[in-house]
């Protein structure tokens, strides 16, 4: 990761990405560079605008909204309306109850 880090560091600063600059760049903090590695990230990075990735790389990531709560399920809309009508049968019911002892 550290030599992906050297590589934006030196777009960052404007100058050449190159096997020498790079190799300056992870050798100033006392990294142990590894030659292959070097080579094959410019190679990876020539032709590459950086500027371009970083920015379709930044879209992808962007937070996305968060989604809306699921509208009630119609089952669940069913279910509280037979429970409502459950406890208005059973309130008149008592209601009817009531009038005998009245």
């Amino acid at each position: 990761m550290e030599y992906v880090y050297a590589a934006m560091l030196l777009h960052s600063a404007g100058k050449e990405i190159n096997e020498e600059n790079l190799t300056k760049v992870l050798k100033a903090p006392g990294i142990k560079v590894d030659k292959a590695r070097v080579k094959a990230l410019v190679a990876a990075l020539d032709g590459v605008d950086i500027d371009e990735a970083i920015k379709q790389a930044s879209a992808v990531a962007a937070p996305q909204p968060p989604a809306e709560a699921p509208a009630e399920a119609p089952a669940e809309a069913e279910a509280k309306e037979e429970e409502e009508k459950k406890e208005e049968s059973e309130e008149e019911a008592m209601a009817g109850l009531g009038a005998l002892f009245g």
